[in-house]
């Protein structure tokens, strides 16, 4: 089975922490955004993983390296592919169209999951979707009576469906979504300028390729500075209930008090704090007479003197200032 991640966007939502490190690369709970995405789609797909490809824009070299090696991780190839224009969620899964042969899944990377179905070599595709209070606000499915997926609509204002679609779609065979895809292309179907994916999805369907709604459990979204916080907060509850709490032996801990669940990189010197609960502190960062829940850290920070919560910190980042909410990007220092 071959994966195809599509990740170009600028991810304007969440910045300042973006414009060094482009969003699926952001920890969460100590680990890529990308890499618990890639956890997620193993678990329910019971096959090895050939190739993992990334849609990317210009990221630089050392991006690209550390994409490639989340791929090794899961024991796949990994490559990258460049989306150089934004033309849509169907232009970007065709940028990795070599991909496009057999089981393939499209995972689009600003959202982490958890269900407990597996795919089945017998279903002919699978989209993932999660029953919500607010339908008007996303892309839902409509079901017939066999509970199969007829249609695909964008932001419904009269409802229709409460089963949104959470950007993972499993497709038994590539191929025939490649020639969809080339067909939105080759005729320029296009919304909004651009091509889109539910629209070569809506093709398939009415050939007769039958989807299954694949229901999540939950939905984690890390689109801006408050929602990633918060799927921080959940992704470390949840590591916390799969396995006993870590034994830190590459942490210096003088008089202070960590509440778990949290996670603390090596390297980490914490002096007369507290830290936790729901934080995850990066490595090589000090942090002395302060206080810190329910945020992110990366790596390489100062921290003295602060009281942080409901926040996110970038990398190389000293701070010494009264109680605040924090989004503060790399290489940045505040003082009092």
């Amino acid at each position: 089975m071959n994966i195809i991640i599509p990740m170009a966007g600028r991810g304007s939502r969440l910045r300042p922490h973006t414009l060094t490190v482009p969003k699926p690369l952001i920890p969460v709970g100590g680990k890529p955004i990308v890499y618990r995405l890639v956890e997620d789609i193993v678990a329910v797909c019971g096959e090895e993983i050939q190739e993992i490809a990334f849609v990317v824009g210009h990221f630089g070299e050392d991006i690209e390296r550390e994409l490639i090696s989340v791929a090794e991780k899961f024991g796949a190839r990994g490559s990258i592919h460049y989306q150089e224009t934004p033309l849509g969620t169907g232009h970007a899964v065709l940028c990795a169209k070599e991909l496009l042969q057999g089981p393939v899944v499209v995972a689009f990377a600003d959202t982490l999951f958890h269900a407990d179905f597996k795919i089945s070599p017998k279903d002919d595709g699978i989209l993932w979707v999660k029953q919500i209070d607010n339908p008007s606000e996303f892309g839902v499915v409509k079901l017939n009576a066999q509970g199969e997926i007829i249609d695909y609509i964008e932001k419904p204002k009269e409802f229709v469906s409460d089963l949104a679609m959470i950007g993972v779609y499993y497709f038994k065979e590539g191929e025939r979504l490649l020639q969809e895809l080339e067909y939105l292309v080759d005729n320029n179907i296009i919304k909004s300028g651009e091509y889109q994916l539910p629209d070569a999805l809506r093709r398939l369907t009415e050939k007769g390729c039958l989807f299954k709604p694949g229901t999540v459990n939950e939905w984690l979204d890390c689109g801006n500075k408050n929602v990633t916080v918060q799927t921080n907060q959940q992704v470390l509850i949840n590591d916390s209930l799969k396995t006993p709490l870590p034994v830190r032996r590459q942490i210096i801990n003088n008089n202070s008090i960590i509440i778990e669940p949290c996670f603390i990189g090596d390297g980490v010197r914490i002096e007369n704090s507290i830290v936790g609960p729901h934080a995850s502190i990066g490595e090589n960062t000090t942090i002395n007479s302060s206080i810190i829940s329910n945020s992110i850290l990366q790596n390489n920070c100062k921290i003295s003197n602060m009281n942080i919560t409901n926040s996110m910190i970038g990398a190389n980042v000293s701070l010494s200032n009264p109680p605040s909410v924090l989004s503060i990007g790399d290489f940045s220092t505040i003082n009092e």
